[in-house]
């Protein structure tokens, strides 16, 4: 049975136009780096060897990789000299025999489906090299395909060493290859820098192949957007929103309801029940689980959450968070990392909750924020409570026991223990435990000092509305 040998992908530029601090290759679509797609799709014809060419930011690049693919080995191409001689460098880790996958590190809309039919086409046609090939709307910039008189593969021709009726072509070379390796390393052998960039080109073992009798075949993508690479922040966008379409379509193959595509947006890593309801504006990332039957959105942001069945998220963000089953947040909702929502849970309007927890039919309704507590269930919150739980130096715990009522703008001092069925008065500072079934007071008389608008704010709307109401009753 034939398979790959050797996967080399070329992750080495410099990346100038992407104008940023990190790698080029490390830049992200859909929850994972460009090199991660690469790779997942590389992955696909289950290589005996991987090399990955790293060169601009290696150090970096090499640690993201030892992450996404532990068993990739990374060459360094410490000066770039172009396409061909970082080929030669990975060729000279060790040497292989059969086939060599040749690919570049920034094209994440590739697929494994397309590289294995290119695979089975290059091992049918007994090819020393296949090279896919696209036909794009606008090809400036890629090298251009150049047929002969009989429509075969003659040779590639770079954008800046091509004359204007090259420059007219439209079919494109993705930078996707095939090689016999004992033709690749042969070629590699011949190729020059003779060309504006005074680097050595892997396109040119094409016309050698060719001028040395060998079988070279072209194989058309079927979609051209995959082949599209990646050099500056535009680009970058334009793939992400090719990968968002793409795995909307598949979820909504799937029974996912998203109800506009153009605006949801969903990582790879993600988990997504069928009958699922993504409304407008809703960014699903990380290693989020969804579960049959909940709502998400509209304007909703789950990062790394999980989700139960028929909960419901409106207009609210969601971080590390797990949300109960039939469980309701939003909206305008903040659920920081460390949250464990429970089933039939409410979190409403304008609550914040962090590493907390809230029983079974428990509800923090509105205005409110919930830091570093434990509350039982069938317990409800009232309305702009605070949990105080940071005294300057520490954070504090907070228990909050079953069925328990906390009274509206109440401040509970942590760490302190409310038991179960205790009340809390409106209005209260609790820094003491409530015994269960108790009420905890904690506020103090009210006195009302009688003029003292009219003393101490004379000549204001406040003092001659009061002044009206002072002679109307005499």
């Amino acid at each position: 049975m034939n398979r790959l040998d050797l996967a080399i992908v070329l992750a080495a530029g410099d990346g100038t136009r992407m104008k940023s601090t990190t790698a080029k290759v490390l830049h992200e679509i859909a929850g994972r780096s460009l090199l991660s797609h690469v790779l997942h799709a590389v992955s696909e014809l289950q290589p005996t060897h991987t090399r990955v060419v790293v060169g601009a930011q290696h150090e970096e690049v090499t640690s993201h990789l030892n992450e996404i693919a532990p068993k990739a080995h990374p060459v360094l191409q410490a000066k770039r000299n172009g396409t061909g001689h970082a080929v030669r460098l990975a060729l000279e880790v060790g040497a292989v025999e059969g086939t060599i996958l040749v690919t570049a590190g920034d094209t994440p809309l590739l697929t494994g489906l397309t590289l294995s039919e290119l695979f089975a086409e290059h091992i049918k046609a007994e090819a020393a090299a296949t090279v896919l090939t696209a036909e794009l709307p606008d090809p400036f910039g890629y090298g251009r395909i150049i047929r002969d008189e009989n429509d075969e593969l003659l040779k590639i021709v770079e954008e800046r060493d091509a004359s204007e009726v090259e420059r007219d072509i439209a079919e494109i070379n993705s930078g996707v290859y095939l090689f016999d390796a004992k033709a690749l390393a042969v070629a590699l052998t011949k190729i020059t820098t003779a060309n504006v960039q005074g680097e050595e080109y892997l396109t040119d073992v094409i016309a050698i192949m060719k001028a040395d009798g060998a079988k070279v075949i072209p194989i058309v993508v079927n979609n051209f957007t995959e082949i599209l690479g990646i050099n500056d922040r535009s680009q970058l966008s334009e793939c992400a929103a090719f990968m968002r379409d793409r795995i909307n379509h598949a979820l909504m193959v799937s029974g996912v309801s998203i109800l506009d595509p153009a605006t949801t947006w969903v990582d790879f890593t993600a988990e997504i029940a069928p009958n699922v309801t993504l409304l407008p504006g809703t960014s699903i990332s990380g290693h989020t689980v969804i579960e049959a039957g909940a709502v998400i959105g509209p304007r909703s942001t789950l990062a790394n959450c999980r989700v139960g069945a028929g909960a419901k998220v409106v207009e609210s963000h969601c971080a590390g968070s797990a949300i109960g089953a039939n469980a309701n947040i939003g909206p305008f909702s903040y659920l920081r990392d460390g949250n464990d929502i429970s089933a039939d849970a409410k979190v409403g309007a304008f609550v914040e909750m962090k590493n907390s927890s809230l029983g079974q039919g428990s509800k923090v309704p509105h205005l409110s924020y919930v830091g570093d507590a434990s509350i039982g269930t069938g317990t409800n919150i009232g309305a702009a409570t605070i949990f105080v739980n940071y005294d300057g130096v520490a954070k504090h715990h907070t228990e909050v026991g079953d069925h328990v009522r906390i009274g509206s703008d109440t401040m509970l001092v942590a760490p302190v223990t409310i038991g179960d069925g205790a009340y809390t008065a409106a209005g209260s500072v609790i820094t003491e435990d409530v015994p269960a079934g108790a009420i905890g007071v904690g506020r103090a008389k009210q006195r009302n000092v009688l003029d003292w608008v009219l003393r101490k704010r004379p000549g204001t709307k406040s003092a001659e509305a009061a002044k009206n109401v002072k002679g109307s009753a005499s």
